[in-house]
């Protein structure tokens, strides 16, 4: 735990989701509706610092809170993403999984996903026989 880190200091009473060793709550600041963060409860910064059993109670989270995601709010798919250094766009220097709800018509194009993270990039042509 760090006393000056926002993420360490919240309680499980804003946990929509939580078990012994992360919480899944709402974002404060949604990229869409129903859009949650899923943090382990020790502190650290990077994604790459899990041990297995935390690796395994984050993504188990992540379905959890899909599952809840999928009553609530009904989207249409979904992004997944963890933000690890600066470099990256981390803001909060303790890691979270961002979950993102993406519903049919909230862009005109949603082609390349996680990939508009650099924008110059988000928009291939996939050729014949790749991936």
């Amino acid at each position: 735990m760090n006393d000056s880190c926002r993420f360490c200091n919240r309680s499980d009473e804003r946990s929509v989701i939580h078990n012994d060793w992360a919480q899944a709550w709402y974002d404060r600041h949604p990229v869409s509706e129903g859009h949650m963060l899923i943090v382990p409860r020790r502190h650290f910064a990077d994604y790459f610092e899990c041990t297995p059993a935390e690796r395994e109670a984050l993504w188990t989270m992540v379905a959890d809170a899909k599952a809840h995601l999928d009553e609530a709010h009904s989207p249409d798919g979904y992004n997944v993403g963890v933000n690890v250094g600066r470099a990256a766009g981390q803001s909060v220097m303790h890691l979270h999984i961002h979950l993102i709800p993406r519903y049919t018509g909230d862009v005109e194009n949603p082609q390349g996903g996680v990939r508009s993270v650099i924008p110059a990039k988000q928009r291939y042509t996939l050729l014949e026989g790749s991936g």
